[in-house]
């Protein structure tokens, strides 16, 4: 339920500041309802325009507003339940903004000003802050007054040309002798806290002050909560539901971010529709000035482990092991696998009873065909069972060169080569060997994976 209310432009608002941000929750629609009965004017503003009416209202000085702080708190862990947000870091952000009102009306240039709200008792404390200095980290007023010329063309704060030393205010800095008399104990750059008397009337540019300040930070602690949930799941397989598709870039909704699939990371021949759901990898999370980006892909080999992994509990308690992966999506992949137990066997759990499993990662990747090969530490037997279906006769090894060179029989080279040199080309991928293909002594094909030679008689 979104609520919208115009601000009479003369009134001083800052003690009825509203941040809007909607969330579907009964108390927090009774809140709302009995505060405008009351006819309190308030300053709506749109906190965020993607938040799909997600909302929530802050209330900065509860005591005038007279809101229920238990609603207050409710509304709190909501917030934090729904938008990942610590309660913690909503609270500081609404600190600040006090405080940085405070001293746009009340404070003077320099001025530290720092607020604490009890969430107990809707009471509000200032405090100026001090740091303590001497000589040797600020520029005394006798230093100041024997430059004058220099500081002309400085502003009160800039820095000496070949000095560190900031200038000295004295509502800012105070010296460790006069600190020392307030504290015992007291060492440079410790900070000297004093209570500063509470106001309860700020006008507008402080109200709007206090707004920015709110929005900056809820939003900094939005894009941090999204970056370390989004961040461990990096190298795993996420669902969410297809957003829009743009210029072939398939933009999936994750809730609180945004994925992208670009259209050479799609598996060809897929078509995506707006609503329906769709899983992919997610390689890469960046984190740039129009918000997080998830990167994720459909074509990574990657991706064709984790469905597996998803499949077979074997390979996800790792018992059994993807050695390697060879891949033309949406065609053909060969995936070359490893048992750690030798009760239990590899290419069989992968391809699961009646080849359920196998099927299952198959219909996923919109009919993609796939090779499960033994591995072995034999390079001689892992490239002879990369080219299955097809049986070699011989293979020689030149270890020097990384190549293999493979006879079959005639009658096997065209499915030892593949359609189009696939086969030959996945085999060579999968087992990182350049490798030759023979048939009645003469040399037929050659690939290293990339680029396929194919002698025509």
């Amino acid at each position: 339920m979104l609520v919208s209310e115009k601000l009479s432009k003369n009134h001083k608002a800052y003690s009825n500041i509203r941040v809007e941000y909607t969330i579907k929750s009964g108390k927090f629609q009774e809140t709302i309802l009995i505060f405008l009965q009351r006819n309190i004017p308030c300053d709506i503003f749109l906190l965020y325009k993607s938040c799909r009416n997600r909302a929530f209202n802050f209330k900065n000085l509860i005591e005038q507003l007279m809101l229920d702080l238990k609603t207050f708190k409710s509304a709190l862990e909501q917030l934090e339940e729904e938008r990942k947000i610590p309660k913690e870091k909503i609270l500081e952000a609404i600190e600040q903004a006090m405080a940085a009102a405070y001293k746009k009306d009340y404070g003077k240039k320099g001025q530290i000003i720092r607020a604490k709200f009890d969430l107990e008792t809707g009471k509000t404390d200032f405090f100026q802050v001090k740091i303590v200095v001497d000589e040797s980290i600020a520029i005394l007023d006798k230093e100041k007054e024997e430059d004058s010329s220099h500081k002309k063309h400085q502003e009160e704060y800039s820095v000496k040309e070949g000095d560190e030393r900031v200038h000295f205010n004295p509502e800012h800095h105070m010296l460790i002798e006069d600190a020392k008399k307030i504290k015992k104990g007291i060492e440079l750059n410790d900070e000297i806290i004093f209570p500063l008397e509470s106001k309860d009337d700020y006008g507008r540019i402080a109200a709007q002050t206090a707004k920015q300040v709110i929005i900056q930070k809820i939003r900094e602690a939005e894009r941090t909560s999204i970056i370390d949930e989004y961040g461990t799941k990096e190298g795993e397989i996420i669902s969410g539901v297809v957003q829009k598709v743009e210029r072939g870039n398939v933009y999936v909704d994750f809730n609180r971010a945004t994925g992208i699939l670009p259209t050479e990371e799609q598996i060809p021949g897929e078509f995506w529709e707006r609503g329906r759901r769709i899983r992919a990898y997610l390689y890469s999370v960046e984190d740039t000035p129009r918000g997080i980006n998830l990167r994720l892909s459909r074509t990574h080999p990657k991706f064709i482990e984790k469905l597996f992994a998803t499949e077979a509990p074997e390979i996800e308690n790792g018992v059994v092991e993807i050695k390697s992966v060879a891949r033309e999506a949406g065609a053909r992949s060969k995936i070359a696998v490893h048992s750690n137990d030798e009760h239990i066997d590899a290419v069989g759990s992968c391809v699961g009873q009646k080849g359920t499993r196998v099927n299952t990662v198959t219909g996923e990747l919109s009919g993609e065909k796939i090779d499960i090969i033994p591995w072995s530490e034999d390079p001689k037997q892992f490239v002879s069972n990369s080219l299955s279906p097809a049986k070699v006769i011989s293979i020689e090894i030149n270890e020097k060169e990384h190549k293999a060179t493979v006879e079959v029989a005639n009658d096997q080279l065209s499915l030892a080569i593949g359609k189009g040199g696939q086969n030959v080309r996945l085999a060579a991928k999968l087992t990182g060997w350049r490798i030759d293909i023979k048939g009645d002594g003469k040399e037929i094909a050659s690939t290293d994976g990339e680029e396929i030679k194919i002698k025509e008689e």
